[in-house]
C-alpha cells in the first residue's frame, strides 16, 4: 500500500462522521489533475464516475487503497456519491471493504448516511459490517436504561424458538429469548423508527399475562430484543399435542389471554397486538398463558389503517376489516380471540380444511368456523360470547374488560356444576358408610344378647 498523501480530497460529499466540511486542501478548479498526487487523482476520477479513467489509473499501478490525509479511500468517495458501478470496479480490484477514515467512518457508514441504497446492498453483499447501530448515542449518559451488553449474551447451542423469530441465549445465568433485528434494519429508516417505538412501549409493559421485556441491544449491531424465556412453548404446539381442551381449561386459558389483551388495550395510548394467534401465546411454568411477539410491524396504536398481508401474519386469525383495508381499532384482537377460544374447544384451527390464503375471503363473506363440538362444551353462554366477539360489525364486539367479566361468570358456573356432581356422590358414600357401621353395631348387639 502506498503511503498516505499529505493532501486532502475536498470535492463531493464528505465523510459522514466529519465534524464539518473542510474548506482547505486541493481545489480541482484551480489545479490541473496532472499536478495532483496520483492517488488523489484516482479519487477525483471516482467522484466524476469516470470508469475508464479509474481503470487506466489502476492499470498504471495506482494503489486502489490509497488514503488521503484524512484516511479516506476511493471506496469512501464512491459510497458517499452513490456510485455502485464504481464501487464494484474498486472492489473487484482489491479495495478493502471496511477501511476507516480519521473519524472512524467506513464506506458502508457513509452510504447509509447519504441513503445510497444500491451501494449499501452491494457493500453488504461483499461482506461489509455495520459500523454502529442506528440508535447509537454519542454520550454514555444517553445510553437507555434497558441496554444490554451484547457480549453478555451467550448463543452457544442456541436453537430457534417461536416460529424462528427468537433464539434461546444465556444471559447472567438465566435462559432468555433473543430476537435479532435483520441487518437491513440499519438502512431502513421506517424500520428503525418502528423499532424505537416498540422499545418505548415494551419498557412500559408489566403484566403477569404478557411476556416480560428484559432489555435490548441498541448500541451495537445487530440490534436485539431480549425477553423472558418460557420453556413450555406456545399454545399452538400445546393444542397440536392435546387436541380439544376441557371447557374448564379452555375458559381458564381464555381468561389469561383476555387479561393480557385488556392490559394492552387499556394502555395509553392503546396497544393493538394485531397478530394474536396460538403461536404468539406462550405457557409459563405454572400453566398460565402470556401474550407474546410484539414485532416491529405489529405494535401499533389505535386508528391504524396500514393494510396487512399474509406475509405479515397468519391469515386464519385476522379480522375481515383489516383485509378490506378499512380503518380498524382494538376490536381486531377481539375477533382473533374468538377464533382462538373456539379452537381450544374444537381442537383444530379455524377453517382447517381450507388453504390459509382462502380464509380471509371466507371471513369477508361473513362465514365463520362451524361449531362441531358437543353442545354441552359451549354451555353457560360460551357459544354466544364467541359469536359476539367475531361479529361482522367491530363496534358490536365486546371489550376485553367485558369479556373477562363474562368468562369469570362462565368459569364459576362450570366450577359450581362440577362441585354439584361431586357432592351427591360424597353424600352417598358417607351414607353408605354410616349404614354399614350401623349394621355392624346392630350385629354386635344381637350377638351379645344371645350370649347372655
Amino acid at each position: 500500500m502506498e503511503g498516505k498523501s499529505s493532501v486532502r480530497f475536498t470535492l463531493g460529499k464528505q465523510s459522514s462522521l466529519a465534524p464539518e466540511r473542510h474548506g482547505e486542501g486541493l481545489d480541482a478548479e484551480k489545479e490541473e489533475l496532472v499536478d495532483i498526487d496520483p492517488g488523489v487523482r484516482l479519487m477525483y476520477s471516482v467522484n466524476e464516475c469516470n470508469l475508464d479513467g479509474i481503470r487506466e489509473l489502476l492499470d498504471s499501478g495506482i494503489d486502489v487503497n490509497f488514503r488521503d490525509i484524512d484516511d479516506r479511500t476511493a471506496l469512501h468517495i464512491a459510497a458517499c456519491q452513490g456510485f455502485p458501478d464504481v464501487a464494484t470496479l474498486l472492489l473487484d480490484n482489491g479495495a478493502e471493504i471496511d477501511p476507516k477514515d480519521r473519524w472512524g467512518s467506513t464506506p458502508l457508514a457513509d452510504a447509509i448516511h447519504y441513503k445510497n441504497n444500491d451501494v449499501i446492498k452491494l457493500l453488504e453483499q461483499r461482506g461489509a459490517k455495520p459500523l454502529m447501530a442506528p440508535m447509537h448515542v454519542n454520550h454514555a449518559r444517553e445510553v437507555p436504561e434497558y441496554e444490554i451488553n451484547a457480549a453478555e449474551l451467550d448463543f452457544t447451542n442456541s436453537v430457534e424458538i417461536t416460529k424462528g423469530t427468537f433464539r434461546i441465549a444465556s444471559w447472567r445465568g438465566i435462559q432468555v429469548a433473543v430476537k435479532k433485528l435483520g441487518e437491513d434494519v440499519i438502512s431502513d429508516e421506517d424500520k428503525v423508527r418502528a423499532f424505537r417505538d416498540e422499545l418505548a412501549l415494551l419498557q412500559k409493559i408489566r403484566h403477569p399475562n404478557v411476556v416480560q421485556f428484559l432489555g435490548a441491544v441498541t448500541q451495537s449491531s445487530p440490534m436485539m430484543i431480549v425477553t423472558e424465556y418460557l420453556p413450555k412453548g406456545d399454545l399452538c404446539a400445546f393444542l397440536k399435542r392435546r387436541g380439544a381442551l376441557k371447557p374448564s381449561t379452555a375458559v381458564r386459558f381464555a381468561l389469561d389471554i383476555a387479561r393480557g389483551l385488556n392490559y394492552l388495550h387499556e394502555n395509553k395510548p392503546p396497544i393493538i397486538h394485531r397478530d394474536l394467534e396460538p403461536s404468539n401465546i406462550l405457557r409459563d411454568d405454572s400453566g398460565h398463558l402470556k401474550v407474546a411477539d410484539f414485532g416491529v410491524s405489529k405494535l401499533i396504536t389505535v386508528k391504524e389503517d396500514k393494510p396487512l398481508t399474509c406475509k405479515d401474519t397468519s391469515c386464519r386469525y385476522v379480522a375481515p376489516e383489516v383485509f378490506k383495508n378499512e380503518e380498524y381499532d382494538t376490536k381486531v384482537d377481539v375477533f382473533s380471540f374468538a377464533l382462538i377460544l373456539q379452537e381450544m374447544i374444537e381442537g383444530c384451527p379455524p377453517f382447517s380444511a381450507k388453504q390459509e390464503q382462502e380464509v380471509p375471503n371466507s371471513y369477508c363473506a361473513k362465514e365463520r368456523p362451524p361449531f362441531r363440538a358437543p353442545t354441552k362444551h359451549y354451555s353457560h353462554g360460551l357459544k354466544e360470547l364467541i359469536q359476539e366477539c367475531w361479529d361482522e360489525i367491530p363496534a358490536k364486539r365486546p371489550t376485553f374488560r367485558q369479556i373477562i367479566t363474562r368468562l369469570e361468570s362462565i368459569h364459576n358456573s362450570i366450577g359450581h356444576k362440577r362441585r354439584w356432581k361431586v357432592r351427591p356422590l360424597k353424600c352417598f358414600q358417607n351414607l353408605e358408610a354410616m349404614l354399614k357401621k350401623d349394621l355392624s353395631l346392630s350385629g354386635r348387639s344381637r350377638s351379645s344378647r344371645s350370649t347372655n
